[in-house]
């Protein structure tokens, strides 16, 4: 059995074909770039949000052929003998930058930048893609309904609705991107991500009434709680909690029914009754769109699952990793040489990228600039790369207040057109600014 602290195998076998064959034509060593980005953004997305980067850190520290793995490769035949003694020693030493986790990205530019030998960089390409293809969609979903939320507070709760890991990681994406609680308790543990959740309709339907249901759960977690009002007659219910509770009582969720209507109508119920600070929260397939709808109801919080964890009808950010340089030989200090796909419909640009954000005088994004050499930073120009691995030491890790923090601040300085929800081009236009020569 594979040992599950490794995540050497979290890759497709034509990674280690590739490697097998490079060692045999002798061009594995050769020093080389590869480059990961989005050709073009969802049609619905104004932007785009860089998630995944400590996850991905946290696979490479455990990116190491071991025993069972590599007995695993030699008793399948998947690469030759002189293959895997190679893998056995694997370590990667060169070098990686990548945008600032949280940080928002538009197509073309480059968010994950790895130098090093071919055979070890090469066997990383599908542990990145598949690690932030996944939580980068997550995140751009779950950054349109913050915005739609307009501050209100949200509760990512779809662990089941997708891969009991994925759960884990959309949690990990959501918070950073301002969701404020998850329902998934292994984020919690894993990431400090801070969880919530009361009860659902089995409670309720366990005991004999409505009534009976509240009172224990008012006993067990205080007035503060949440009460779910919907199993039966909502109004009922929340007449029903106020008697047991009054105005302290926490708050009530809706999970069904004409959401905007019925928060309204509970709200006046509450109110009537004194219980002005009983905040209502609604649940029920939300997703960006009926979170902007509600914006003029009388609701106080939203819970989302299925749509935040599939990334709201974009599942992936569709990221790829493409070779864009490599050296002229094997030779230490060979100089690199662009290198570029020129296929039909999907052709890449070669040769190593600096991106950088351009700002106005009022601090607002107005580009992103994409440059083919080093620049010097102008007074308004942000650099968007920061160094995640030096010589094979992971030197880029933070903690995940970081990546939120630095959400909200990518958040601040875009145009009012990232806000809009309406299928459009991107809030920034890329801008490929290739060296003048004199």
């Amino acid at each position: 059995m594979t040992d599950q602290s490794s995540s050497a195998l979290l890759t497709d076998r034509y990674e280690l074909t590739m490697l097998e064959g490079a060692l045999h034509s002798g061009a594995a060593q050769r020093r080389t770039v590869f480059e990961m980005f989005a050709r073009r953004l969802p049609e619905s997305r104004r932007y785009g949000v860089v998630a995944g980067t400590g996850r991905f850190l946290e696979a490479l520290a455990d990116f190491r052929f071991d025993t069972a793995v590599l007995d695993y490769l030699s008793d399948a035949a998947v690469v030759d003998d002189r293959t895997v003694e190679w893998l056995a020693d694997y370590r990667f030493t060169g070098d990686i930058w990548g945008y600032g986790e949280g940080e928002s990205y538009f197509a073309g530019s480059p968010i994950l930048v790895v130098e090093g030998g071919f055979a070890e960089a090469v066997v990383l390409e599908t542990v990145a893609l598949s690690i932030y293809n996944h939580d980068s969609a997550i995140a751009s979903a779950a950054s349109r309904m913050v915005r739609a939320a307009g501050g209100r507070p949200l509760i990512e709760m779809g662990s089941r609705r997708t891969h009991e890991m994925a759960a884990v990681a959309a949690a990990r994406a959501a918070y950073i991107c301002g969701f404020a609680t998850s329902s998934n308790l292994e984020a919690g543990r894993r990431y400090g991500v801070p969880t919530a959740g009361t009860s659902a309709h089995s409670f309720t339907l366990l005991h004999d009434n409505e009534r009976s249901a509240f009172a224990a759960q008012l006993e067990a977690l205080g007035n503060g709680t949440t009460l779910l009002v919907d199993t039966y007659d909502v109004m009922r219910a929340v007449k029903t909690g106020i008697d047991l509770a009054g105005g302290e009582l926490g708050a009530v969720r809706i999970d069904s029914g004409d959401l905007g209507v019925l928060a309204s109508r509970v709200r006046a119920l509450l109110d009537g009754y004194g219980a002005t600070d009983t905040r209502i929260v609604v649940t029920g397939d939300l997703d960006e769109h009926s979170i902007q709808a509600l914006a003029i109801a009388p609701v106080d919080g939203y819970g989302v699952g299925t749509s935040l964890v599939t990334g709201s009808g974009s599942p992936t950010a569709s990221l790829v990793y493409k070779l864009v340089a490599r050296s002229q030989s094997g030779e230490p200090g060979s100089p690199l040489s662009p290198v570029a796909k020129r296929s039909v419909g999907k052709p890449s640009k070669g040769g190593r990228k600096w991106p950088m954000r351009r700002l106005d005088g009022d601090g607002t994004a107005t580009a992103e600039l994409v440059y083919d050499h080093e620049p010097e930073p102008g007074p308004l120009d942000r650099p968007l790369l920061r160094k995640l691995v030096s010589r094979g030491e992971i030197v880029g890790a933070e903690p995940l207040s970081a990546a939120r923090d630095r959400h909200e601040r990518a958040m601040s300085e875009l145009p009012v057109t990232a806000q809009q929800m309406s299928r459009g081009e991107p809030a920034l236009p890329t801008r490929f600014e290739q060296r003048v020569s004199v």
